[in-house]
């Protein structure tokens, strides 16, 4: 599954991406006026007008015995979509983890167990309210779809030049930071000096015993 995704984003079968990419976007468009159950409805009428058509004609042919009675749709329905009972539980598992996971990061966020990110969660959720002024739901779900069918492929024939240009701006931010870094140093006042200690005396060494005089 992982791999035919890569195949649309990537657009290397030119026309199964252009089929995908044009019904998704015209689909969620067609969102604005019309209710989602009318435009899965209409969608499955324009598929089974197209199938039900085939297998009519086939069928006909069939009759006039110019089809050795093939069905138009038999590799489709040969083709094993289940999932094995390993499959079923690494599939439950990861959507688990993933449901625990956000449960858990939302608690954290809403309950101030770090002040730092429930700061950035408060100002992303701000913008939100602001972009949620200007547009919809939908209206980032099409933009989504189509950076996601745009950006991969830009930047796999730009690559280069996009490198060469995140090189320049992380040059560009490194001097910048520089001269902040230099400037804040030349104004920083300059700490006073310590006070001289005073050295400590030496003990003073104490006197050697007298030697008495031996006897004669």
């Amino acid at each position: 599954m992982a791999t035919k995704v890569v195949d649309l984003v990537y657009w290397r079968k030119l026309r199964r991406t252009g089929v995908v990419f044009t019904g998704l976007v015209m689909s969620l468009a067609s969102l604005f006026q019309l209710s989602a159950i009318t435009v899965i409805s209409h969608i499955c009428l324009g598929v089974m007008a197209v199938t039900f058509t085939l297998r009519l004609y086939y069928k006909l042919l069939e009759l006039l015995r110019w089809n050795p009675g093939v069905h138009p749709f038999e590799l489709s329905l040969n083709h094993d979509s289940s999932l094995t009972d390993r499959e079923t539980v690494m599939l439950v598992e990861e959507v688990v983890l993933m449901i625990a996971f956000a449960l858990t990061e939302i608690k954290r966020l809403i309950f101030i167990e770090s002040v730092m990110d429930s700061i950035k969660f408060v100002l992303l959720l701000y913008l939100l309210t602001y972009v949620g002024v200007f547009t919809s739901g939908l209206t980032l779900v099409i933009t989504a779809v189509i950076v996601v069918f745009s950006v991969p492929l830009l930047y796999k024939k730009n690559k280069m030049r996009l490198r060469k240009m995140v090189r320049a701006v992380k040059a560009f931010v490194k001097k910048i930071k520089d001269l902040f870094l230099s400037l804040y140093h030349k104004v920083r006042p300059s700490s006073a000096p310590e006070p001289a200690t005073k050295p400590v005396p030496a003990p003073a060494a104490a006197p050697a015993p007298k030697q008495k005089a031996k006897a004669k």
